[in-house]
């Protein structure tokens, strides 16, 4: 049996991490009933408590957007390698127009993180205990499964990575710390790579490359036809982590990678050298959870500028061939920034949905989504996945088993509609159809 480090063992305290995101707050330690006046300036002292507002001089300018388009295809764990999906169609009420088992689902033990991808025609996904499925876009039939546990491993010990689909090939990261190809009709193995740690990312491929992150924050560069290694790039190991399948950002000559140091690096797609990095990490979080700099939302490439949100406090917007930021907002977040036309939005990790505009980072709106169970006695912390701009219609899931729909315009809620479970997963859209995969298994088309 190959050596290697287990998937559970690494991720311990990425579940911890986790788990720490529904613990309660420091006033439930206060006496319960007794109100207690507290003098002077209430300062924000985490970063997800930023005092981040709306600006009151765009208060009167409209908010324009491109007119929804429809794409055929979601091959990518972000749509496309850069990580821009800009405003996509899915006209109608969304009915469920059919609804799947794609296998296992979170336990635990093990968590669903793997994005869906789309393709052909087909849906492909990766459940909890490493079982690969192709489905049929239309009908939710199921074509193929493959399972890639080895023979001498626990399945529950591979949960993790993601897919991704080029051509007629379907790339698969694992737990079990190996990349593999399968081909995209049938499954069936065409090569297979092997490493000494679990895959942590969903890969992303590019012009002939496959680009995929280990546990330990190594980024590797895989050849797509055969698996051989191209080059790797390392960054700071860090122990604890969000949990989540996280991707690169590929643009041209530039691949930009975020390791759960807050490290981010622009790296030459060729050999791996750095052309700039920059780090999103802040000081001062009073607890482990605050303290965490992971960057788990996929960083976007954009008309010449990366956008990337950080776990610690940072949203920032920086210049893909200088590596200078344009700008920096305060806040939280571990969602990807959803950049369309001129504006950005972005969930942070205090429940807000934020409407910024791509320029200046100034505010426009900001929308407060259910951030507690009991919001009064801010117990059971809802976690919030998206958004994805649909039709007008900014579209997120969250862990309570329901999804909503926010104007992208003014921030007003439109509607809300129940999932069959709890939700980790972001929405994906195509040829007119949205996706939802919510973490007992469930694959749902919405049309």
């Amino acid at each position: 049996m190959t050596y290697r480090v287990s998937s559970r063992s690494v991720a311990a305290l990425s579940l911890l991490a986790f788990s720490l995101s529904a613990c309660e707050t420091l006033d439930q330690f206060i006496t319960p009933g007794v109100k207690v006046e507290v003098k002077g300036e209430r300062v924000a002292v985490l970063p997800s408590a930023s005092a981040v507002e709306v600006d009151p001089k765009l208060k009167n300018d409209p908010v324009v957007l491109p007119k929804p388009v429809v794409n055929a295809e979601w091959p990518q764990p972000g749509g496309y390698a850069d990580n821009v999906m800009h405003h996509l169609s899915a006209v109608g009420k969304l009915n469920r127009e059919w609804s799947s088992s794609i296998g296992s689902g979170s336990s635990s033990d093990t968590r669903l993180t793997a994005s869906p991808v789309v393709s052909a025609g087909k849906v492909y996904v990766l459940d909890s205990q490493v079982n690969v499925s192709a489905y049929d876009a239309k009908s939710g039939d199921r074509l193929w499964r493959v399972d890639l546990t080895p023979n001498d491993e626990d399945a529950e010990e591979g949960f993790g990575g993601g897919v991704a689909v080029d051509g007629d090939k379907l790339f698969v990261s694992t737990g079990f710390g190996f990349v593999a190809a399968l081909n995209a009709k049938n499954g069936k193995e065409i090569w297979r790579r092997s490493a000494t740690v679990p895959f942590r990312a969903a890969p992303v491929v590019n012009g002939g490359r496959v680009f995929v992150a280990t546990q330990e924050n190594q980024l590797m560069a895989l050849a797509e036809d055969d698996g051989r290694v191209l080059w790797d790039h390392r960054g700071i190991a860090e122990s604890a982590g969000i949990l989540g399948s996280n991707s690169v950002a590929v643009s041209g000559d530039l691949v930009v990678v975020p390791y759960t140091s807050g490290e981010l690096f622009a790296l030459n797609v060729r050999n791996g050298r750095p052309v700039w990095s920059d780090t999103l990490a802040r000081s001062g979080g009073l607890t482990p959870l605050s303290s965490l700099a992971d960057i788990s939302g996929r960083p976007v490439i954009d008309r010449g500028l990366v956008f990337a949100n950080s776990h610690a406090g940072r949203l920032v917007a920086i210049d893909m061939r200088t590596g200078e930021r344009a700008w920096t907002i305060d806040v939280g977040g571990t969602q990807r920034p959803w950049v369309v036309g001129d504006y950005v939005y972005v969930i942070t990790d205090n429940a807000q949905v934020l409407c910024v505009r791509r320029a200046d980072g100034r505010v426009r709106w900001i929308h407060q989504l259910d951030a507690y169970r009991d919001p009064e006695g801010r117990r059971g912390a809802i976690a919030w996945s998206g958004p994805v701009l649909v039709s007008d219609r900014l579209v997120a899931v969250s862990s309570e088993g329901y999804a909503v729909s926010i104007s992208p315009y003014t921030g007003q809620v439109l509607g809300q509609i129940d999932i069959p479970d709890k939700a980790f997963i972001a929405p994906i859209v195509a040829n007119n159809t949205v996706y939802v995969l919510t973490d007992d298994a469930r694959l749902t088309a919405l049309r």
